[in-house]
């Protein structure tokens, strides 16, 4: 039974002992009470599993669950499942949640009768300290309600995480929507999706979520296999047709520049990829490149687009060449400046 006005937490745990307590306290100590805080243990090998049984004994809103390692979809599945909000949020275990996250977006999305709420958030470094700026400029970015046909603010805001979205629960049970297991990407598939079938989303400029930038030594973007680029490969598919078959194909050009650039510099910055393989990843994502001459939709940036017309041209002896010489200049950038460079700003795509 769907309880009315309580908001289900959903949290997929593995392997994050060093950052769980902040995260689950950051929702316990939330300003807005009625909360239901669903901890999956996603097959640990480290302490969180043990940690999320402890925790659960301080607190009667804590449920866990323990599972065989599924993977991050497969966890917030098993959370979906058990859920009984009428409002579901989510926050992955090393991340944390300001203190009015919960109130701020169920009063809005209450308010506004909206299918969901994107709120503002925030990196931090891997001790918690904050970053300087949010990711939505607070000046530039008031609060509105999204349109598909809107390719400027809303395409900006219409991130792929769910971590700083709170959504109404039966609009995901009327669309039938799980997350996607077995790929990466799930967050991007989930939200647009929902982004195409909903009836009415709005932006709140409040901080609601901060996300934890770990160190290279574990940073995925770094730690890309091949496994992994065939997987988003098949992804982008997914989000591809969706936009098509919803003859959405005008707000995915912007979305789809904005996922080329973030996919390149993965591809750039990787460091497990042989010769052979990167040729491989190459060559199954050439599809996805195409798109940028099929959709007419440039590089933002001059480097990159060079990239583009060699992977095209199948040029990609090459291309591995000119990616290696801008990763080895990546690796003296701060990680803010990195972070710029593979999410550009709104007025680069507005000149496709």
């Amino acid at each position: 039974m769907i309880e009315k006005d309580k908001i289900s937490v959903i949290v997929p745990v593995y392997n994050v002992e060093n950052y769980l307590v902040q995260c689950v306290e950051s929702i316990i100590n939330q300003t807005y009470k009625n909360l239901e805080i669903i901890l999956v243990d996603d097959g640990s090998t480290d302490n969180s599993g043990k940690i999320c049984d402890e925790l659960k004994t301080k607190d009667e809103r804590i449920k866990v669950i323990h599972k065989i390692n599924g993977g991050l979809p497969d966890a917030r599945n098993a959370g979906l499942d058990i859920a009984t909000g009428e409002f579901l949020m989510f926050s992955d275990s090393d991340d944390f949640l300001f203190d009015n996250a919960c109130e701020v977006m169920l009063n809005k999305i209450v308010t506004e009768n909206a299918d969901y709420v994107i709120g503002n958030y925030i990196n931090c470094q891997e001790d918690g300290s904050l970053w300087e700026n949010p990711v939505f400029n607070k000046e530039k970015y008031k609060e509105f309600t999204l349109s598909i046909k809107d390719y400027k603010d809303s395409f900006f805001i219409m991130n792929s995480s769910v971590c700083n979205k709170i959504f109404r629960h039966s609009f995901i049970k009327d669309i039938d929507l799980k997350f996607t297991v077995g790929l990466p990407a799930e967050d991007a598939i989930f939200t647009t999706y929902c982004f195409l079938k909903s009836k009415k989303v709005v932006y709140l400029p409040e901080l609601v979520h901060a996300y934890r930038q770990r160190s290279a030594g574990t940073s995925i973007s770094m730690n890309c296999t091949s496994e992994y680029f065939k997987g988003i490969s098949k992804a982008y598919n997914i989000i591809y047709e969706n936009f098509k078959a919803n003859n959405e194909l005008g707000f995915y050009r912007f979305f789809y520049a904005k996922s080329m650039t973030y996919m390149l510099y993965k591809f750039i910055d990787s460091r497990l990829l042989s010769e052979e393989e990167k040729i491989e990843v190459l060559t199954k994502m050439r599809w996805f490149y195409k798109l940028s001459k099929e959709l007419n939709v440039p590089a933002c940036q001059s480097s990159l687009d060079l990239i583009i017309n060699k992977i095209i041209a199948g040029d990609y002896k090459d291309v591995i060449d000119i990616c290696s010489v801008i990763a080895e200049i990546r690796t003296f950038m701060p990680k803010e400046i990195k972070e710029k460079m593979s999410k550009p700003q709104p007025e680069m795509y507005l000149k496709m």
